[in-house]
């Protein structure tokens, strides 16, 4: 009599010891004839790759004998394949029922369908069950289940700590247009959330690029990336730059450094230009892949796999140098990086919350995703796990989240899966959120002869002082730098021989749906040429410097030094509240205000001049409160160079 087990139940099963069978109430030998013939059949049919017609056989052979322990198991194997994993754990339960010890070395398969659908606890039961009771004798299978039994136990206290009841993870299949019946993962969306690239595996050896535009509220028919980026080797893991101008990837192409390199390709009006290789600077002769830029352009985050790490793929970083050209890549430290992998980085456009994957974190079991944010000081925090159901006992990765800070999309097998993996879209859970982002765009230019100004570009939050961003216009002047929202912001931009220009960005009591568009020209360093102080705070009716004020003043401070022979007036104005001489006084007070603070830092009081001109010179009607607050000024007037 043909006893055997399915080769896929037998590979959890080889390793362990034999159940005890003196306790045992199940006699394999005393099953029907005509059930063990149905299993038989059920067995060619699964080796031949007919699941759904060996299950069918299988439910014949438990209906003729209702105690056959094997049929029930391999029942629960089937459908576990299958990733049906409610109806695996019922047959697992029905086989455990009948005798529980001849089955006890089931309870790891066991334990895995429920890890799958969250039932921790159980799973956590199981596998100390089989510890306890049929420990493996091979040191290989023990030390991996006992691995599984510290997985299991986080993922309880997780969830004991945790107060996640009210989030739902309904990851939605992004449908034909994009997915196929090949695989596609590593998508990214563009800052406007308006272009979606991705990785697609064509016959599962060549890898290229594929992107699609949103039409309404669709996603376009997906089609190759035009330009001279895709070629006949691998191309993958890529991500777009924040304004869309450039691509990072990974590629093997011929006369690299390693085995896969980094490599960047432009957006031209014919498509993406040939893709350059990052040089030494970046790669090395290993493994180097999964770029990302932050949203500024300034530090370009990796993962490899080269000697002096913590372990075998670390996380790295290079930094864009004010003189050209990347640093060496920095690693991230001991903070982000283990003993294990560590891979997938992401940063989001609020260039402060960072996402990566890592087996070698406390988590679930494989490859975990996690989150790091970065405090004032530019300090990563200590990594915390995304949790279940977003993580679970497999692997994950590839994870990018849009500017709304709550759309996020991964690739994933689900049971709707077109074929291979697919690209799907699901609501991250608002505590593991980053900060809905906008941005402001538009083009620096000279005051006079309206050409485009390559120029510095910075984001600094008013609270802390933090420099949030700090980008390059290119050469005709163009800019994007996005805005975090929950923030206020002094924006600057600087040019060697012209005054900077100054704004602010007040999000912390709301934020507005649009973004900004600001076109900026600068005036040249020359008599009478004046700007506003958007970023000068006093209390109301006070001369008192409010704090928030140091941060532009600071830069005019930067101003005046590196432009030793510069002399200026600071001009303090008012709004038509109240009497004529009191706004008078009050103006010139604060104007001196100003200049105290300028002569604090070492400026010689000979180069400034302090002046009030109370309600005398309007630049709005003082009929609301928006024309009064633009009245209520301080301005920066050049009076000698």
């Amino acid at each position: 009599m043909n006893t055997r087990l399915f080769t896929f139940l037998l590979t959890f099963t080889l390793i362990l010891p034999a159940p005890v069978l003196h306790a045992q109430q199940y006699d394999p030998a005393k099953v029907n004839k005509k059930a063990r013939a149905l299993y038989e059949q059920a067995e060619a049919r699964e080796a031949d790759g007919s699941t759904i017609n060996a299950i069918g056989l299988l439910q014949q052979a438990v209906k003729t004998d209702s105690g056959f322990v094997e049929a029930w198991l391999a029942l629960a194997g089937m459908y576990g394949q299958l990733k049906n994993f409610n109806n695996s754990i019922h047959h697992y339960e029905k086989a455990f029922s009948i005798d529980s010890v001849y089955t006890i070395s089931y309870k790891q398969q066991y334990a895995l369908q429920l890890a799958a659908t969250g039932q921790f606890d159980k799973a956590l039961a199981a596998v100390t069950d089989l510890l306890t009771k049929a420990p493996p004798k091979n040191q290989t299978a023990l030390d991996r289940l006992e691995k599984r039994k510290k997985s299991y136990a986080f993922a309880v206290a997780y969830g004991q700590s945790h107060t996640t009841q009210h989030y739902v993870f309904a990851p939605v299949n992004l449908g034909s247009n994009i997915n196929s019946p090949e695989s596609e993962y590593f998508p990214c969306e563009s800052l406007d959330r308006k272009e979606l690239i991705f990785t697609r595996r064509i016959r599962n050896t060549n890898e290229d690029f594929y992107h699609s535009n949103l039409a309404g509220t669709d996603w376009t028919k997906a089609t190759a990336m035009g330009g001279d980026v895709n070629t006949p080797d691998n191309e993958a893991a890529q991500h777009i730059s924040q304004d869309g101008q450039w691509l990072v990837f990974t590629a093997n192409h011929p006369g690299g450094f390693g085995n896969f390199d980094i490599y960047i390709a432009e957006r031209t009006k014919e498509g993406w230009s040939q893709p350059m290789n990052m040089g030494r600077a970046v790669n090395s002769d290993q493994w180097d892949s999964q770029p990302c830029l932050s949203p500024d352009n300034t530090e370009l985050y990796f993962s490899s796999q080269r000697p002096g790490g913590f372990g075998g793929k670390d996380i790295y970083v290079c930094r864009w140098q004010p003189n050209g050209g990347w640093s060496a890549p920095e690693n991230l430290g001991p903070g982000i990086n283990t003993s294990g992998n560590e891979e997938c980085p992401f940063i989001h456009a609020d260039n402060q919350t960072f996402y990566f994957t890592s087996n070698g974190l406390p988590g679930y079991g494989e490859n975990d995703l996690f989150v790091a944010r970065k405090n004032a000081k530019g300090e990563w925090s200590t990594p915390e796990n995304l949790g279940y159901p977003i993580n679970t006992i497999n692997d994950e990765g590839t994870l990018f989240i849009a500017s709304d800070a709550k759309t996020a999309y991964y690739a994933s097998d689900r049971d709707d899966s077109y074929g291979g993996l697919d690209i799907y879209r699901f609501e991250m859970r608002e505590d593991l959120r980053p900060s809905r982002t906008l941005w402001v765009q538009g083009q620096v230019s000279d005051l006079k002869t309206k050409k485009g100004l390559a120029c510095t570009v910075e984001l600094i939050d008013l609270n802390s002082k933090q420099v949030m961003n700090k980008l390059q216009t290119d050469d005709s002047g163009y800019y994007l730098v996005t805005l975090p929202v929950g923030r206020d912001y002094v924006f600057n931009i600087n040019r060697k021989g012209y005054l900077f220009y100054s704004d602010n960005f007040q999000l912390v009591k709301g934020a507005p749906d649009s973004v900004y568009e600001k076109n900026i020209a600068l005036q040249p360093l020359e008599t009478n040429a004046s700007i506003v102080l958007k970023n000068i705070f006093f209390e109301s009716g006070k001369s008192l410097l409010n704090p928030d004020s140091y941060t532009e003043l600071d830069i005019l401070v930067k101003l005046l030094q590196d432009n030793p022979a510069l002399r200026i007036e600071i001009s303090g104005h008012t709004d038509n509240i109240g009497k004529p001489a009191d706004n008078l006084l009050l103006s010139n007070n604060r104007a001196k205000a100003v200049v105290d603070y300028l002569v604090s830092k070492k400026i010689a009081a000979t180069r400034l001049s302090a002046k009030g001109y109370g309600e005398t010179k309007p630049v709005a009607a003082n009929t609301n409160e928006e024309g009064r607050g633009r009245n209520r000024r301080t301005e920066v007037r050049v009076v000698g160079n």
